[in-house]
């Protein structure tokens, strides 16, 4: 557990974390998963933490009120966006309040008196899997399965005693299980960090003014050219860096995108200006979340 407890130190020294009087964080997967550990890192060691087995899970748990925040990765350095998360947090109205950003060491793990050679079947998160590819190109003796959650197949591999499968997972999994692992920082980039917001329904973030330097939106633009470029001038102008930009289609009107943009910024001002400026010339602007920026 001793990586468990050095994410935590870090996440409260670096994190803008609120007091909550009651609380509940919904995360995707099950204790040992890495939403765990984020959610573990950003509230703290005691937090109350509700197990979803899907991002829509954790979305309904914010919607019906059995959970008052949540953890949802967003993004990985080496697999890229999660899109469908995008929908979910502009759908439901969802407010990003904060973001966590988690190194990530996957470990390959089975039960004990077993080597590689007798592992027939590794079961993981499709986006766990798509991370380890490289390591499996050299075992064609394993079938690939995507599953729910990186530690939940962990837990179910001792719970059932499954031999000859193994679960790619963290550590920590490893270790709640008591499962062997039998190999270590199977990433294909060793350098691979997930990005996870921190969501509730509230309709302000809760983050003191003076502490914001970052925020994500959503907007859309007209088909005229240089619309998209007429945006991101304003941004710049102002002094607003863009540091993510994600274009969604929009269902309803075929060939017709929305962008999600993260932005940081020095003064909050300057982002006001720049808001102001963007609801004229925007097609339709969303501010989805203010927050601290964990990288600033």
């Amino acid at each position: 557990m001793k990586k468990i407890d050095q994410q935590i130190t870090s996440g409260k020294e670096n994190t803008s974390v609120h007091d909550f009087e009651v609380q509940k964080v919904a995360i995707q997967g099950v204790k040992g998963s890495y939403h765990h550990g984020v959610a573990h890192a950003y509230f703290g060691s005691d937090v109350n933490v509700l197990e979803c087995m899907s991002f829509q899970d954790v979305v309904n748990s914010l919607e019906n009120g059995t959970s008052t925040d949540a953890v949802m990765a967003i993004e990985n350095s080496i697999a890229g966006s999660i899109i469908p998360n995008y929908a979910y947090i502009d759908e439901h109205q969802l407010t990003i309040s904060g973001e966590y950003f988690l190194p990530i060491h996957h470990c390959l793990m089975a039960l004990e008196n077993q080597e590689i050679s007798d592992i027939k079947e590794v079961y993981s998160h499709p986006m766990a899997l798509l991370q380890c590819k490289e390591f499996f190109r050299g075992l064609p003796h394993i079938k690939l399965v995507e599953d729910a959650d990186t530690a939940d197949v962990a837990k179910r591999i001792r719970e059932q005693g499954l031999k000859g499968v193994a679960a790619v997972a963290g550590e920590t999994a490893a270790n709640i299980y008591q499962l062997n692992i039998l190999a270590r920082e199977i990433q294909t980039i060793k350098s691979n960090s997930t990005r996870f917001f921190i969501l509730n329904t509230r309709e302000d973030s809760g983050v003191d003014k003076k502490d914001i330097n970052k925020a994500s939106l959503k907007f859309l633009t007209d088909h005229k050219r240089g619309s998209l470029a007429t945006v991101l001038n304003v941004m710049s102008d102002c002094r607003l860096n863009l540091t993510k930009i994600q274009s969604l289609p929009v269902i309803e009107k075929p060939w017709v995108y929305s962008f999600f943009v993260d932005v940081t910024f020095n003064q909050y001002e300057d982002y006001k200006k720049a808001l102001s400026i963007l609801k004229i010339i925007a097609l339709e602007l969303k501010v989805l979340g203010e927050y601290k920026n964990q990288k600033g």
